[in-house]
């Protein structure tokens, strides 16, 4: 027998909650991570607000930002770029597993509304803390060749279902890339800036919407930083005040672990 959906709505969807299996335990549960494994492999952790890796409480800005700040000026993740997450962002991202799109882009909206509620406390603390106030969202755009092979760009699918949840304004084709380059991940980290470098331009007609706006640039991983750097530099030059990265999961740095 089917079970019955159960009808307890939230405050920002009309959706029914039907039970699913959980990605990681396979248990079933009201969406497609259950609350223990949330729990347990996404604990809440504290995180540089300018480059997204973790760091030791009370510390709201890593060395590294404060001695070479990066092109955004902001910076959010849930979590670590480590079991089981890899597992399932490659799920996601090779093999079309859009189901778990909504719990990605839920849990985005979480480390969005951790970063903006401790903005207040951090801002006295230290004038390099930022606050979050983006009024538009871009995915991160793929080349042609790379959305033919996928099906679908991952980062849209996040974006699109983070601008319902966040009642932000989402823009998928305000950012283009130009040029098509090797995946990321098969190159050194020293390689990846100028892997990058002239691979993203605003569409020609569009740059009067980007100036003035703080843009919220969302992807699924941030390894180290190359791909949203250019992206930012590309949307400053176009008149964008401020740039922020949105990750679902940030890469450690080597022989850091990750949680």
């Amino acid at each position: 027998m089917l079970a019955r959906p159960r009808f307890g709505l939230s405050s920002r969807t009309a959706a029914p909650a039907w039970p699913s299996l959980c990605a990681i335990c396979h248990g079933w549960g009201d969406g497609r991570l259950c609350a223990a494994c949330e729990a347990r492999f996404a604990p809440e952790r504290p995180r540089c607000r300018r480059c997204a890796l973790v760091v030791a409480e009370p510390v709201s800005i890593c060395g590294a930002c404060l001695v070479e700040p990066p092109p955004y000026d902001a910076a959010l993740a849930r979590v670590d770029y480590a079991f089981p997450w890899d597992r399932l962002i490659a799920e996601f991202k090779f093999h079309a597993a859009l189901d778990l799109a909504p719990a990605f882009a839920r849990l985005i909206a979480q480390a969005h509304s951790r970063f903006h509620a401790h903005a207040g406390s951090h801002a006295h603390e230290d004038a390099h803390a930022p606050a979050t106030a983006a009024d538009l969202l871009v995915p991160v755009p793929l080349a042609r060749a790379r959305l033919g092979e996928r099906g679908c760009n991952q980062a849209w699918e996040i974006t699109r279902r983070l601008t319902r949840r966040l009642r932000i304004t989402a823009e998928p084709s305000l950012l283009l890339r130009v040029r098509d380059t090797p995946h990321q991940v098969s190159l050194p980290p020293g390689e990846r800036a100028g892997n990058v470098r002239g691979a993203f331009a605003i569409e020609p007609r569009r740059r009067a919407e980007v100036r003035g706006r703080s843009i919220a640039v969302v992807d699924d991983v941030m390894t180290t930083g190359s791909t949203m750097a250019e992206i930012a530099r590309v949307l400053k030059a176009a008149g964008a005040t401020r740039v922020e990265a949105w990750v679902l999961a940030r890469t450690p740095p080597p022989g850091a672990g990750g949680a």
